[in-house]
């Protein structure tokens, strides 16, 4: 008999159970990093009790230095701002179709006028000793052509999700990293964030009991008809390679399996120029081996709605909203003292993008396998394949097993 009221439990960080699993990673990510003067605070706790660690930081000279590639929104409203709350990376180069505007940039972040590219001279940059890892922050279609081109500067490649546009240009970006030994990263920001982290301890740890299904959803109203992401040419596909994408992911990465078929359904509104050539709406189921499955609806035609949850047979956990660079918040549900018992932990504020940053800046000082390579992004790409191709025959598409690992090591918790 289900409870008509349950109680509702406020968990602080401070605290055990569910939010505790993600609290050294949410305190080290959520120290910003020193400038000028370091000041140094005595302890607070007896010398009998733990002492809480400094932050470790990398001084400006040190830290890793990145060229940001495409001075779009995301570039100016979120990835430069976040080299601020960065430990260990500085932007030190800037490439742009705008020469105007990438000397503004330049200017706001004392990035030398001498580190200023072109998408045509781009290949100068293998001559400039500071910049070690590019971030691709372009239109889908050429993320490929840039990171063959950095892996060719001898550079390493941290690129934006989707990948690519089809799973041929994802295996030549790993194939040409390869071959230049250079690192790739995809960035799933998702994948570094505390509370997705957290969920997805809970689920492959067994506190949710077996799994048995994931709901979400991730949508939003498009506006201006022109932009790139209504053009297949440039983002390979609609609502499902830019926002359904998180949907895909987070099922993959929360549950810890691989799915083995999916049946799929697009949709747009007759007649709407936005979605002449791209989809507006997608809709798709994949089962996986357990017997897990996963359902999730996006659309570029809808009120932004940003969700999920994962359901097991001793409790759920989810997020509302979810997706979003800030501002989430996770909820869970289980039996506590024989009453149906609602969980709202809170986690300390995170900045996404600092935290990719600093992965991807450790991962190149020390040699290291990113906890989202090339191939995390390939095996998305393979099952948007399969999505697409279910919505066009009507019917469910077998997916094939990645053909080994697709993730790196997990961050340490003190390490974003």
């Amino acid at each position: 008999m289900q409870n008509k009221s349950p109680r509702r439990h406020f968990l602080q960080m401070a605290g055990g159970g569910l939010a505790a699993l993600a609290s050294g990673a949410t305190m080290a990510a959520s120290t910003p990093a020193s400038a000028g003067v370091t000041v140094k605070l005595p302890p607070i706790l007896n010398a009998t009790e733990a002492q809480t660690k400094d932050p470790v930081i990398s001084p400006p000279g040190k830290r890793v230095g990145f060229a940001i590639v495409g001075l779009g929104h995301l570039a100016l409203e979120e990835v430069l701002p976040a080299f601020a709350q960065s430990r260990f990376a500085r932007p030190v180069a800037l490439v742009s179709g705008d020469g105007n505007k990438a000397q503004s940039v330049a200017a706001q972040y004392g990035i030398a006028p001498k580190a200023l590219y072109s998408y045509d001279d781009f290949d100068r940059i293998a001559h400039n000793k500071q910049v070690e890892v590019i971030y691709i922050i372009l239109p889908n279609s050429m993320h490929a052509e840039f990171t063959e081109r950095a892996a060719k500067a001898g550079k390493h490649v941290l690129c934006e999700k989707p990948m690519a546009t089809s799973v041929a240009e994802c295996e030549r970006m790993i194939a040409a990293c390869r071959t230049a030994k250079v690192r790739l990263m995809i960035a799933y920001r998702s994948q570094y964030e505390p509370i997705d982290r957290a969920i997805a301890k809970m689920a492959q740890s067994g506190q949710l009991g077996a799994l048995r299904e994931f709901i979400a959803g991730n949508s939003q109203r498009q506006g201006d008809v022109n932009q790139w992401r209504h053009r297949k040419a440039l983002a390979g596909g609609g609502a499902l390679p830019d926002i359904g994408l998180y949907c895909l992911n987070a099922a993959r990465f929360l549950s810890g399996e691989e799915p083995t078929e999916v049946m799929a359904r697009v949709w747009s509104p007759p007649g709407d120029a936005r979605f002449t050539e791209v989809e507006a709406a997608v809709r798709f189921t994949m089962t996986f081996p357990s017997g897990f499955a996963a359902t999730a609806v996006s659309s570029y035609d809808s009120h932004e709605s940003r969700f999920f949850r994962l359901q097991g047979t001793d409790a759920w956990a989810g997020m509302n909203p979810a997706f979003a660079y800030e501002g989430l918040k996770m909820q869970s549900a289980r039996l506590m003292d024989g009453h149906d018992t609602l969980i709202e932990p809170h986690f300390p504020a995170a900045n996404q993008f600092a935290r990719e940053l600093d992965h991807m800046a450790r991962c190149v000082r020390e040699n290291r396998i990113p906890h989202t390579p090339g191939e995390e992004g390939l095996q998305d790409h393979r099952i948007m394949e399969a999505i697409y191709q279910s919505a066009r025959e009507g019917r469910v598409v077998t997916i094939a097993p990645p053909p080994g690992p697709t993730r790196g090591p997990a961050p340490d918790d003190g390490e974003v």
